[in-house]
């Protein structure tokens, strides 16, 4: 019985690769038709368009199995291959609506983008990023959170989009733990609990799962925005 498969990925022999894992058959009992080369798109990787095969595996060995099947045999997997193609798809929608963001104000740079289970990593490096990083990062956010309910428009499974532009998330990540592990040795020093400057809610997350795991403190969020801010106080004391 023949099974066909059509699959997606940034190369060829990744969208293969696919297309065999799925199908459980090796190359030598596979006939294989690259319907799209895959184009790698242009400033910023805008227009880029992923590669395409058909892969089609008769489970019988016979010489009928390299025809290529016809299109009342081809056989799209399951439900798990359709959320798959969902989540890509929703990586293209987030990754062409960064550059087009970034184009439209004038960022250079490159951009690379990944996806590990529903998260969706877009990182884009390059001179003059501070357009879209903003004050304290607030321009960063707002794209962010455009680019998750892009994403997110594009996809059945809820997925979340973790953008960072110019390395400014990493490094702020670190120095955000640093200011915490600070607070930490003030409140065990003191005895008293200690405020920590204002946050976005995105950096407040980052201190409290942070310090979650830490023994002898707490902490919680005081304050409206955009003035609110984490308080770390001594573990059993209001």
């Amino acid at each position: 019985m023949e099974k066909t498969v059509i699959k997606t990925g940034k190369t060829v022999d990744e969208a293969i690769e696919a297309a065999l894992s799925e199908l459980g058959c090796t190359k030598e009992q596979a006939t294989i038709e690259v319907v799209e080369e895959g184009t790698e798109g242009g400033f910023l990787g805008l227009g880029r368009k992923d590669a395409e095969v058909k892969v089609t595996f008769n489970s019988e060995e016979t010489a009928e199995a390299a025809a290529p099947a016809t299109s009342d045999d081809t056989y799209y997997g399951d439900d798990e291959s359709f959320e798959g193609d969902a989540v890509s798809e929703a990586e293209d929608a987030a990754a062409n609506f960064v550059a087009e963001v970034l184009s439209g104000i004038g960022i250079h740079g490159n951009m690379d983008s990944y996806r590990e289970d529903d998260t969706i990593f877009i990182s884009v490096t390059g001179s003059d990023c501070g357009a879209a990083i903003g004050r304290h990062g607030e321009t960063l956010e707002a794209i962010s959170y455009m680019t998750n309910l892009i994403a997110n428009k594009h996809s059945e499974q809820r997925v979340h989009v973790y953008l960072d532009v110019g390395g400014y998330r990493k490094h702020r990540e670190q120095v955000i733990k640093g200011l915490a592990d600070k607070a930490v040795s003030r409140v065990r020093r003191s005895g008293r609990k200690v405020t920590m400057e204002a946050m976005s809610p995105a950096e407040r997350r980052i201190v409290h799962s942070y310090l979650q795991e830490v023994k002898g403190v707490t902490t919680h969020s005081e304050g409206v925005e955009p003035n609110r801010c984490v308080v770390v106080t001594p573990e059993g004391k209001k």
